[in-house]
């Protein structure tokens, strides 16, 4: 959230550690809700962009999407299978397994797409950059891909 803040966005960052929202007090709207056993709590609410880092929780995939304004982009980031070679985590339920990011985003525009190994830390990920585009699209549209966004 402090990344995207400092470049002028609008935020809504939700976690179930109380000690995570109290750390970007200021930054947003900073929500404290346990989405795996509560009720989801962005029902209704639709963002220009959809940031998931370092998190599976498959039952959340529906609302995840839903979630994505027409247009909006979805970031996300999180580990894959063969991480449970290098650390933590390592139990299948938190892995993407081989393509399932890709598939999860079939519907989406998929902007961009890496499967593999990081070294530093030592991490298996998949991650996606993908948007919600109309059915009425016009083929030819430009999604620019500026690399004042990369670090």
């Amino acid at each position: 959230m402090r990344y995207l803040a400092e470049l002028g966005h609008a935020l809504v960052g939700v976690d179930r550690d109380e000690q995570a929202i109290a750390a970007v007090s200021g930054l947003g709207e900073a929500i404290q809700a346990d989405i795996e056993n509560a009720a989801w709590p962005l029902v209704g609410r639709r963002f220009g962009a959809v940031v998931v880092t370092n998190y599976l929780w498959r039952p959340a995939w529906s609302y995840i999407l839903s979630s994505l304004a027409p247009d909006g982009v979805l970031i996300y980031e999180t580990f894959a299978s063969g991480n449970e070679t290098v650390g933590k985590p390592s139990r299948p339920d938190f892995l993407l397994q081989p393509g399932e990011l890709l598939s999860r985003c079939a519907a989406l525009h998929i902007v961009a797409y890496e499967d593999g190994f990081l070294d530093n830390p030592e991490r298996f990920v998949q991650r996606i950059v993908a948007v919600q585009t109309p059915m009425a699209r016009q083929l030819g549209q430009r999604f620019e891909l500026s690399p004042s966004l990369h670090r």
